[in-house]
């Protein structure tokens, strides 16, 4: 699983030491594509089928967010990064390497056959035969600024991974919370409509015995069957919303076929709510902010030590028959830095790393601003979800009740018993909507102070 990524990769001990050592993201999941592959059944379902039906059959928040990071494809795209910072941690590691040169010359082209007394072996004619190895030799430190560099761009990569993660966990929440608030909007005016079926059976029989007219019957009818509609369209976009949901899920085919096991009052009721207290300092944004600001310090100390020729020294054999003696040499070469001191690539060197920099200071103050506006909207969401299920909820279901129970027995007109009913829905529709703008404050709450350790991005 991806988890591994999430912790300080604490693997089985029969797992070989180099998938300890590096981050593995890709043999992860590979490995919980073959755990998922052997749990499948051995019935005639497409791959995975299975697998993916048991999951969304009875899907909670938190499994949809397990599931999401195991399959979603912008954080797997976001573990191929973390790959690729890895191979520049292996690149920065590894020395140039020799060059191998071999040559002839002094070859006399008027008699080839017969170049030498010694006969015509090619290893004994009058050849200059020369064998050499140059090595470039790094110097001014550039090979330990460029594994800085490297250094730095892996941990920006691992931290840019969980917040990735951190976002996707944000979204999969609002998708949840979505689906579940449409889910109760069709309850509500399903149970409005419901209502309103009741009392006109009950019209159905006043108006026999002539005690309402055939338009209070119709006018109660208009309004059921106007919330029953209202009830559908919600149906729609609840399922729309279960299909926004697999789609970060990964789920290959999204067909609205998940079923939410949470209802909106329990994700809202909550107490899960992280750190408060957060001042955004180990966020994993900021902290990719602050990795991507050294690794530019890194390329800029490495092009400033660029100014610094690299020699490369030399080592040959010459092969001299038949009257000179072989003979070995060696030598140095570099290059002069008269007209290119690398002036250019340190002054954009410089530029970058000032923008990493005020994206550093940027993100920090982003996130004290998000954990900020997330308390205020969870308190302000809170109280009033409070006060729609204590007070306001409760005054409208009574009023609605007693006008029912009025006009059941001619006390108050048609027209009051359906301003008490559509009232009443207005209100447990805004009660539901309250309740997921706290389920969402709560989850943006969760997301804006979310930390990581930053020993956790060194490895």
């Amino acid at each position: 699983m991806l988890m591994a990524l999430l912790h300080e990769i604490r693997m089985p001990a029969w797992f070989p030491s180099w998938m300890r050592k590096q981050v593995g993201v890709w043999g992860v999941v590979w490995l919980a594509g073959l755990a998922l592959g052997r749990a499948q059944p051995a019935a005639n379902l497409p791959a995975g089928a299975a697998v993916e039906r048991d999951c969304l059959a009875h899907l909670t928040l938190a499994d949809a967010q397990g599931m999401a990071l195991e399959r979603n494809w912008d954080l797997l795209a976001a573990a191929a990064g973390v790959n690729g910072a890895t191979a520049q941690k292996i690149i920065a590691h590894e020395f140039p390497n020799p060059t191998l040169s071999l040559y002839s010359s002094l070859i006399n082209v008027d008699s080839l056959p017969n170049s030498t007394s010694a006969g015509n072996g090619v290893w004994d004619r009058s050849y200059d035969t020369v064998f050499a190895v140059n090595q470039l030799l790094e110097i001014g430190g550039k090979r330990r600024r460029r594994q800085e560099s490297a250094q730095a761009g892996f941990e920006s990569a691992k931290a840019q991974f969980l917040d990735a993660k951190r976002t996707l966990d944000l979204g999969v929440a609002k998708a949840y919370i979505g689906a579940a608030q449409a889910e109760e909007s069709v309850r509500v005016l399903m149970q409005s409509a419901g209502t309103l079926r009741q009392e006109a059976a009950l019209a159905q029989v006043r108006f026999k015995a002539g005690e309402i007219s055939s338009s209070d019957k119709s006018q109660i009818e208009i309004s059921a069957e106007r919330f029953e509609l209202d009830a559908r369209a919600a149906e729609t976009a609840a399922a729309q919303a279960r299909v926004a949901l697999e789609v970060l899920l990964g789920v290959p085919r999204p067909r609205a076929d998940c079923v939410l096991a949470e209802r909106l009052e329990g994700l809202a009721g909550s107490t899960e709510l992280g750190n408060t207290n957060s001042a955004g300092t180990w966020r994993p944004d900021v902290i990719a902010a602050e990795t991507a600001w050294r690794k530019t310090e890194a390329d800029l100390r490495l092009q400033k030590a660029y100014r610094i020729p690299d020699p490369t020294v030399l080592g040959q054999y010459e092969h001299e028959p038949p009257e000179a003696m072989n003979s070995v040499g060696f030598g140095v070469s570099f290059p002069l830095p008269l007209w290119n001191r690398n002036r250019g690539n340190i002054l954009a060197a410089q530029a970058a790393r000032d923008q990493a920099r005020l994206a550093f200071e940027k993100a920090q103050a982003q996130a004290v601003a998000e954990i900020a506006t997330a308390i205020l909207a969870y308190e302000d969401a809170l109280r009033r979800w409070t006060q729609y299920r204590q007070s306001i909820r409760p005054k409208s279901e009574h009023v609605r009740e007693t006008k029912a129970y009025a006009y059941q027995r001619g006390g108050t007109s048609l027209l009051d018993l359906l301003v008490a009913e559509r009232d009443d829905n207005d209100v447990r529709l805004a009660a539901t909507q309250s309740a997921g703008d706290t389920a969402l404050a709560i989850a943006a709450l969760r997301a804006a102070t979310m930390e990581i350790q930053p020993s956790l991005v060194k490895k």
